[in-house]
């Protein structure tokens, strides 16, 4: 009898296989439908009806990613490292705020940088402004929380960058900063387009090239962004309506009101400090802050939510970890919370 225990997948192996957030999407209606059968039919009504309404900015996030990877626009950010600190410290900053990947795809990118003796200043201000905010989270969050908080938030993150950067370039020569490398930087990578966007070893990364579509290779990479992307937004994104929908149902709106309602200082910080580990991703979080604005949460929290959970987010955070030594990432973290807890203050005045 022929042995088939090497083709036969093993349940360990599944189970690293199978998409945890595909597992979850499924999950939840089937296990409405046996505790709560009302609800089944509502939670995937709601979830189905909020994808067909932020479609269109879905689509056009979607397309203009693929873009920027297919024509190797991103190499760009090469030219943030160049010339005098303070001048480094501010386009790494504006930036941060506006590349279309997450930060610990530019691993890669950022440890040639700093090989090649950009100074931490310039790559903190970077660090900070990358995962808070990028084309394709931008559109999601004006589709959902409007166009003044997106505006709000990619101002904050900027800020903060910015101001992360001008902070560690005046303490450059303190025990905290001094010698701040690991000995060996390791690469690590995030969904949805993997590691390696700017190896300069890479063709596509050499120049950009506006009209990709007469390179063959650049079609390719446009097709595969995209596909990528949309699965990687549609599958987060689901999930989250799905969470909205259950919290709007079963969590008591009193209850929020009474936690991260209201004016002044604690409702902001706790904000940061929920952030953290309620965080998803910086597009699954923008359904969850609906949901509890909804439900009496502060405009303060909610925009100090959205930015320490995104800076502290495991992606986020393994980039910077993969490369600086631990007190270079307390600092980072750090840095972030305060500055979380600053543009949820000016939010919730200005709001």
């Amino acid at each position: 009898m022929a042995d088939l225990s090497q083709r036969q997948p093993t349940l360990p192996g599944l189970r690293r296989r199978i998409d945890k957030a595909w597992l979850v999407i499924v999950l939840i209606p089937l296990v409405l439908a046996v505790l709560d059968p009302a609800q089944a039919w509502p939670t995937i009504r709601f979830a189905a009806g909020a994808i067909a309404h932020t479609g269109m900015f879905i689509v056009f996030a979607v397309l203009a990613v693929a873009y920027m990877k297919a024509t190797g626009a991103e190499t760009l950010l090469a030219r943030a490292f160049e010339g005098r600190e303070t001048r480094m410290i501010v386009l790494a900053a504006a930036l941060g705020g506006l590349a279309p990947f997450c930060s610990c795809e530019v691993i890669p990118f950022i440890a040639a940088m700093l090989a090649m003796g950009a100074p931490l200043s310039a790559v903190m201000a970077f660090w900070l402004a990358s995962p808070l905010m990028d084309p394709a989270m931008f559109l999601i969050t004006s589709g959902t929380l409007g166009w003044d908080f997106a505006i709000g938030k990619t101002l904050a993150a900027i800020g903060i960058g910015l101001g992360g950067g001008l902070l560690v370039k005046a303490l450059a020569q303190s025990a905290v900063f001094a010698d701040p490398l690991r000995v060996a930087p390791r690469k690590s990578c995030c969904a949805p387009s993997g590691c390696g966007a700017a190896d300069p070893a890479d063709p596509l990364s050499e120049r950009p090239e506006w009209k990709f579509w007469k390179t063959a290779e650049r079609r390719a990479t446009f097709r595969d962004t995209a596909l990528e992307n949309a699965l990687f937004l549609g599958k987060w994104l689901l999930l989250a309506y799905m969470i909205e929908a259950l919290m709007l149902h079963y969590v008591p709106a009193g209850m929020v009101a009474g936690v991260l309602g209201g004016q002044g200082l604690w409702p902001v910080v706790l904000g940061a400090l929920v952030g953290a580990p309620a965080y998803l991703n910086g597009y699954a979080a923008v359904p969850l802050v609906d949901a509890l604005l909804d439900q009496g949460m502060s405009n303060g929290a909610a925009m100090s939510f959205m930015i320490a959970g995104g800076v502290s987010s495991i992606p986020a955070a393994v980039a910077v970890w993969a490369l600086v030594k631990p007190r270079v990432f307390a600092a980072y973290l750090g840095i972030a919370t305060t500055g979380a807890v600053l543009a949820g203050l000016a939010w919730g005045a200005l709001a």
